[in-house]
């Protein structure tokens, strides 16, 4: 992977929105069925905040939608240093095609917040 040899991940959004689209783990399975259903090749990377060394901030989806009203999502303004990954988590989907919330990932509510 591209990330571990030049210790940090960049996504697509970091230039096409200036941004890295996050969820927090309550935010996990509704966003990864909007956008990624029928996808089998998702990892979740739970990241320590502090470690980022980049300012994230929580703010209104873009556009807003009526299911997204009064929400806000992480958005992380620079790339994500290796450094700030505290664990990895296969995001398989059922066989639909739709997510649930890995067993990992329940007991981390609110320690970690997902990407």
């Amino acid at each position: 992977m591209r990330a571990r040899i030049e210790r940090v991940y960049r996504a697509p959004s970091l230039d096409s929105d200036g941004f890295i689209h996050g969820s927090t783990v309550e935010q996990l399975v509704d966003t990864a069925n909007r956008f990624f259903a029928g996808c089998d090749d998702l990892v979740v990377l739970c990241l320590d905040e502090d470690r980022l060394g980049v300012r994230v901030a929580y703010e209104a989806p873009s556009p807003p939608g009526p299911d997204t009203e009064g929400l806000l999502f992480p958005h992380i303004y620079g790339p994500i240093s290796v450094e700030a990954v505290v664990g990895v988590v296969d995001l398989t989907p059922e066989p639909d095609g739709t997510f649930t919330l890995p067993r990992s990932l329940t007991r981390v509510r609110g320690a970690h917040r997902p990407i």
